[in-house]
C-alpha cells in the first residue's frame, strides 16, 4: 500500500487565511446581502500598470508569429530581466549582486518553501513570533519540526519573539541555530530593521555558519531613506544570506506571479563529508530540475517595471496603498486603539480592544460591521491580542471599512 508524508498529518486543521475564507464564506451564506469589505488577504485590488500591460500585449503578439515565438525560457530567467534587477534594485544601492545570482520565480511565497529542498534535516530552524505561516508549515511538511503544540507552536523550531517590548526587533538567540528566516518590512506587524539590527544577524550568522533566509517582498514600500532595501546592503550578507523578492505587491503580479530569488555564489555550507559547496550550484541544480521558468510574457511585463514610464507607475502605485495604510493608522489611533507599522509597510499591527481574542475580534468585525481582517494568533502565539489590517484595498473600502470599526470599538 501506498504511504503519504506524515508529516502533513502535523500541520494545524487549516492555514491561516483558508480558516478565515472558511468563515467569511459561513458568515455570508447565512447573510448573503452584508456588504463584506476584506482588509484581510494582502491581495492587491488597483490594475496593472499601464506599462506592464503595454509589454504584456506585446509580447503575446509576439508569440503569434513564427518568427519571434518562444517555447522553454531559461529556468533562471531571461537575462535581460535579471541583468535589469541586478542593476536597478542592487547595484544601484550599492549592492554587489551579479545577474547570475538572480532566479526568476513565480512568487516568493513559493521559493521561501521551496528552498528548504537543498538544505539537510538536521539543521536547527529559527523563525520569529509573530510569523508568515509559510514559513513554519513548510518547515513541518519538510520534517523539520516535531509535533505542534496547543499554542500553535511546534517542538525543534527556535521562536524569537517580536513585540512592543523589544520594539518588534528579533534578539539573538541564546543557542546556535543554522537556518534564520527574516521579513522586513515585516509581515504582520509592519516594522522595519535598521541597517545596525541587521548587520548584528549578519555578523551571528557569518560567526555560527548560519544561513538567513531574507524576505523583502514589502521592500518597496519603505519610506524611510535610512532603512536598507535589501540585506545586501549590509556588509558580509553574501557570505550568509539568500534573499526572495516579488512583484506581487509593488506592481500587482498577485494574479500574474513573478518573483525573484537571490542567491550569491560566495554562498557555501558543508555536505555530510565536511567539504563546503556552493549553494548557487544546488538552487540552479534544483530550479533546472523541478521548474520550467516562468512565463515570456510575464517576463515581459516585469522588465516593464524597470522602464522609466513603469518606475513613476509602480511609485504611484505604491504611494496609494501607502496612503490607505496612513489612513487606517491614523483612524485607528484616533478611536483610540494602539497601532503600529503601516509607515514603512503596508500592514498595519493592532491591539486588539477590550481584551478581546485575536479570533473573537476578527468575529465581532465580521458579523458587526462586516470587515475582514487577520487574527494576530493565526501568525503564531506571540501575535495572541493583535489583529492585521491590510491597506490592499481601494480608498472607498479603506474610507468605508474605517468608519464602521471606529465607530463600534471606540476605546
Amino acid at each position: 500500500m501506498a504511504t503519504i508524508n506524515d508529516n502533513y498529518l502535523k500541520l494545524k486543521a487549516g492555514y491561516l487565511f483558508p480558516e478565515i475564507a472558511r468563515r467569511v464564506n459561513t458568515f455570508t451564506q447565512l447573510n448573503p446581502n452584508a456588504p463584506i469589505i476584506k482588509l484581510g488577504i494582502g491581495d492587491v485590488t488597483e490594475p496593472l500598470p499601464e506599462a506592464c500591460r503595454i509589454a504584456m500585449i506585446q509580447a503575446v503578439e509576439e508569440m503569434g508569429n513564427h518568427s519571434s515565438f518562444r517555447g522553454y525560457g531559461p529556468e533562471q530567467g531571461y537575462t535581460w530581466l535579471r541583468e535589469k534587477v541586478a542593476a536597478q534594485d542592487f547595484q544601484l544601492r550599492g549592492c554587489d549582486i551579479d545577474a547570475s545570482e538572480i532566479f526568476v520565480s513565480d512568487g516568493s511565497k513559493c521559493d521561501t518553501g521551496n528552498i528548504l529542498d537543498i538544505f539537510g534535516k538536521n539543521n536547527t530552524v529559527a523563525v520569529t513570533n509573530p510569523v508568515y505561516p509559510v514559513y513554519v508549515d513548510t518547515n513541518v511538511m519538510a520534517g523539520n519540526t516535531g509535533v505542534g503544540n496547543d499554542d500553535g507552536s511546534y517542538e525543534g523550531l527556535v521562536y524569537i519573539p517580536i513585540s512592543t517590548e523589544n520594539n518588534f526587533t528579533p534578539a539573538i538567540p541564546a543557542q546556535k541555530v543554522d537556518l534564520i528566516y527574516l521579513c522586513f518590512p515585516n509581515n504582520p506587524t509592519g516594522a522595519v530593521a535598521t541597517k545596525e539590527n541587521l548587520q548584528v544577524w549578519v555578523d551571528y550568522a557569518r560567526a555560527n555558519e548560519s544561513i538567513i533566509f531574507f524576505d523583502a517582498a514589502y521592500e518597496a514600500f519603505i519610506t524611510n531613506p535610512t532603512i536598507p532595501h535589501s540585506i545586501y546592503e549590509i556588509p558580509g550578507a553574501k557570505n550568509c544570506a539568500i534573499e526572495f523578492r516579488s512583484f506581487s505587491k509593488n506592481a500587482g503580479f498577485t494574479g500574474t506571479r513573478c518573483a525573484l530569488t537571490i542567491v550569491p555564489k560566495a554562498l557555501k555550507v558543508k555536505a555530510a563529508d565536511d567539504s563546503y559547496v556552493e549553494l548557487w550550484k544546488l538552487w540552479n541544480r534544483r530550479q533546472s530540475t523541478k521548474f520550467n521558468g516562468v512565463s515570456y510574457i510575464v517576463q515581459r511585463g516585469a522588465e516593464a517595471v524597470y522602464s522609466e514610464a513603469g518606475k513613476e507607475q509602480i511609485k504611484l502605485l505604491v504611494n496609494f496603498y501607502l496612503e490607505n495604510a496612513r489612513i487606517i493608522r491614523e483612524k485607528l489611533t484616533t478611536a483610540g486603539l494602539q497601532v503600529y507599522g503601516g509607515i514603512n509597510a503596508p500592514y498595519v499591527w493592532v491591539k486588539t480592544p477590550h481584551g478581546l481574542s485575536s479570533w473573537d475580534f476578527f468575529d465581532e468585525l465580521l458579523q458587526n460591521v462586516n470587515v475582514v481582517g487577520t487574527p494576530g494568533s493565526g501568525f503564531g502565539s506571540a501575535g495572541e491580542g493583535y489583529f492585521r489590517i491590510s491597506a490592499f484595498n481601494s480608498r472607498r473600502n479603506v474610507e468605508e471599512a474605517m468608519k464602521r470599526i471606529t465607530n463600534k470599538f471606540k476605546v
